[in-house]
This record gives C-alpha cells, structure tokens and sequence, in this order.
C-alpha cells in the first residue's frame, strides 16, 4: 500500500489466484495469508530491499524481476535464491511526453523521438543489459537467463485501469486495509 512494489506485489498475488482458476473471494483469503507475514510495509523497492539485506528483516522479499538482477549485481550472485512465479503481472515502467512542457521548450518533436526509441531494438537491448524485461521477443530470447518465462497478465485483465486498482484496493477501507493489519 506504501510503495509501487508493494501494490504490484499485491496485485500480482490476486492476479495470480484468479490466472489459476480462483475467484476474488479466493484471492483475498491467498493474499491476506501472504501479508500476514510481512513484518514491515516499505515505502518503495529500493527500501523494501534494504530492510530485507541489509536490516535482515524478513525471510523472503517480494520484488521486480530487475531488483532482482541489481541484488546479484550489487551484493554478488547467490546472495539470496530467486524464486520466479510461473505467472505474474506486467511491470510497466511509464514514460510521457508533457506537453505543456516540451510546447514551452520546443522540444516535443526531439522528446517523442525519444520515447518511440525506448521501443527499438537498440533500447530494448540496454534496457535487458540493466535487467528490465524487454518487450521485443528476439532480445528477450537472447537474454534468456536471466528472463525466466512467465506468463504475465495486464493490470486490466483483473483490476481494470491502476486507478481503479488504486479505489477498489488500495485506498483508505479498500481491500488491502480489509486484508492487512499493522503489526
């Protein structure tokens, strides 16, 4: 409720239990289990990975499949066993260009030119070097090992739009609070 990742964590659970055939009803007794045993909600991913290393709190992290390659980049491979689900939810990393912005700077040409290249070969290879899952399918293949396959679902197939994730789960009485007592 804190962070992105930990919303994404969550709803990635839901989606999880409803991709395998459960109901929403199923999802929430799954979910709130999991969340039973988080002994501290963190604000982001960067934090939720440094209470887990570094304050040893907790037994296993929930996180993005590329904390996962800085947590063996920055603290050396093996440090901890990287569990991937079979099925998942998509990540996405937003880009956009503002345009109020770039009509004040003369720039919305160069900057859409910029987003459309995050979407080239090129790019996508960088952003596979970095641990980002790639879009394209022949850089994903290439970097196969460290992209397990997943099956990965839209934040639309379950929760509509991520605002209306945000209302229905996340806000003040939403799901997550009906789930989740502070400890």
């Amino acid at each position: 409720k804190t962070g992105g990742n930990g919303r994404m964590a969550y709803l990635a659970a839901w989606g999880y239990v409803r991709q395998t055939g459960g109901s929403d009803a199923q999802a929430a007794e799954f979910v709130g289990k999991l969340f039973k045993n988080v002994p501290v909600l963190a604000k982001g991913g960067r934090d939720a990975t440094t209470i887990f290393l570094q304050r040893n709190i907790g037994d296993v992290l929930i996180t993005f499949e590329s904390e996962v390659v800085s947590v063996d980049r920055e603290f050396g491979a093996g440090k901890v066993d990287a569990v991937h689900p079979s099925v998942s939810i998509i990540a996405e990393n937003p880009v956009a260009v503002v345009e109020r912005t770039v009509a004040k700077k003369g720039t919305g040409e160069l900057a859409k030119a910029y987003l459309n290249y995050l979407y080239s070969d090129e790019a996508q290879e960088i952003a596979a070097k970095h641990g980002i899952r790639p879009y394209n399918p022949k850089v994903l293949a290439k970097y196969a090992s460290t992209f397990k396959p997943l099956k990965l679902f839209p934040v639309s197939e379950y929760f509509g739009s991520l605002s209306e994730a945000q209302k229905v789960h996340f806000n003040d009485g939403g799901q997550f609070d009906k789930i989740y007592t502070v400890k």
